[in-house]
């Protein structure tokens, strides 16, 4: 065995043995003495690995080593980033595992998220990875997760952000919590902020959802994963992501289920009215048994509006998440300001003017699309012309035959 392999042999049995005693699977006392064993076998030219020894001596299961090699598998790339000590795993996606990390220049706790191999490998994610990781620490604001670093280490990609003590909505969520208004508003008011903040500088987040937005211990709403973020103005990354649904179901605005091209701030204005929705609802917009036909409902169902559930909410609130949800973006809010401004008026006890303009803006374009085929159909207008002229001529021909008729009869006399 070669140096370099037997230091990292030697590096996976630490790692093996740690987990081992993390997990309570066994004291530290019955790892020292497995460890002791190795070495003696290793003396005699029988090397064997601290798992297998594990086993043989009853320590452990065979199927409990499975999981433990595979948590040690999980944390390996984390122990690859210099500069940070891993201190336990906060949980894993499809696009990626996060950890809860110390930054050893700094001693201040982070979150590190780390690519799966299977993305670190395509050459045109990592590059999206970094051109949005780059993007995202630009942010800088008190409701926003702050992005400290990205980088690679080790053939790992990784992310460095706050660390944030707390929980998410969607905890409270699935416990069963409803929220008040007043609660829910203040939350909403945050998020719009941070929004606002990312609006501003061209990046939209597109998956508002409540697993992303962080509650500190301090009561503080903070968005966080920005995962699936974008510039607005990114059309590269539009163009290949152009027919793809990116984004949660429940909380997905109908343009992403389209897969459009040209995703901007309205998307979040939707995700974040899908998620205010079930705040004070306890119930998502949109229910079905499959994400498909969850879509589905969000492209073409009427949505029943939130004070029609919950008939303590003001009718000002209502108001505000159904033109969040407005199917079409043209109808929903112009801007994450003017957002802004009908929340804090609605939890000041005023009406949300910003609402009720646009509104009173859409009924009169209704009525307008009422009253045009009326007007102006060609159709309906020449059929009534026709009509008409028929008649007009049937008059005319009966005119004439009745003096026909009367020319006649003055003749026989």
């Amino acid at each position: 065995m070669t140096d370099n392999e037997s230091k990292s042999t030697a590096a996976v049995d630490t790692e093996i043995g740690q987990v081992v005693v993390e997990k309570n699977l066994a004291t530290a006392e019955e790892v020292t003495e497995c460890l002791a064993e190795q070495k003696r076998l290793a003396a005699d030219d029988r090397h064997r690995s601290l798992a297998g020894i594990l086993v043989d001596k009853g320590v452990v299961t065979t199927r409990q080593l499975e999981r433990v090699v595979k948590v040690v598998e999980e944390i390996r790339p984390t122990q690859q980033i210099p500069g940070y000590q891993i201190l336990s795993k906060l949980g894993a996606g499809a696009m990626a595992t996060v950890f809860k990390a110390r930054q050893l220049s700094l001693d201040r706790l982070v979150a590190i998220k780390v690519l799966p191999k299977r993305f670190s490998e395509n050459p045109e994610y990592v590059e999206r990875f970094y051109k949005e990781g780059k993007a995202a620490a630009k942010l800088n604001h008190a409701n926003i997760v702050q992005a400290f670093d990205v980088g690679e280490s080790g053939g790992y990609h990784y992310f460095v952000m706050e660390y944030v003590e707390g929980h998410t909505i969607y905890d409270e969520l699935a416990g069963g919590k409803v929220f008040g208004e007043a609660e829910a508003l203040k939350i909403a008011i945050e998020i719009a902020e941070a929004l606002a903040h990312s609006h501003e500088r061209g990046l939209i987040h597109r998956d508002v959802k409540p697993k992303n937005i962080m509650i500190t211990t301090e009561g503080v709403a903070k968005l966080a994963d920005m995962g699936l973020a974008r510039l607005a103005e990114d059309t590269q990354a539009a163009q290949a992501e152009a027919g793809k649904a990116y984004g949660t179901p429940y909380y997905i605005s109908p343009e992403q289920i389209r897969g459009e091209m040209d995703i901007d701030f309205r998307a979040d204005i939707y995700g974040l009215g899908a998620t205010l929705y079930h705040m004070v609802t306890g119930q998502v917009p949109f229910e079905a048994d499959t994400p498909v036909a969850v879509m589905n409902k969000h492209l073409k169902e009427p949505l029943l509006p939130p004070d029609h559930i919950n008939t303590a909410l003001s009718m000002g609130l209502g108001e505000i998440v159904e033109v969040m949800m407005a199917k079409r973006r043209e109808d929903r809010y112009a801007s994450t300001i003017d957002l802004l401004i009908d929340l804090e008026s609605v939890a000041c006890g005023e009406p949300p003017l910003q609402v009720h303009r646009i509104l009173d803006a859409h009924s009169l374009s209704t009525l307008a699309e009422e009253e045009r085929p009326a007007l102006e159909t060609p159709s309906a207008s020449t059929d009534i012309r026709t009509d008409i002229r028929n008649i007009l001529i049937y008059l005319l021909l009966a005119l004439l035959v009745a003096s026909i008729v009367a020319n006649i009869i003055q003749t026989l006399e």
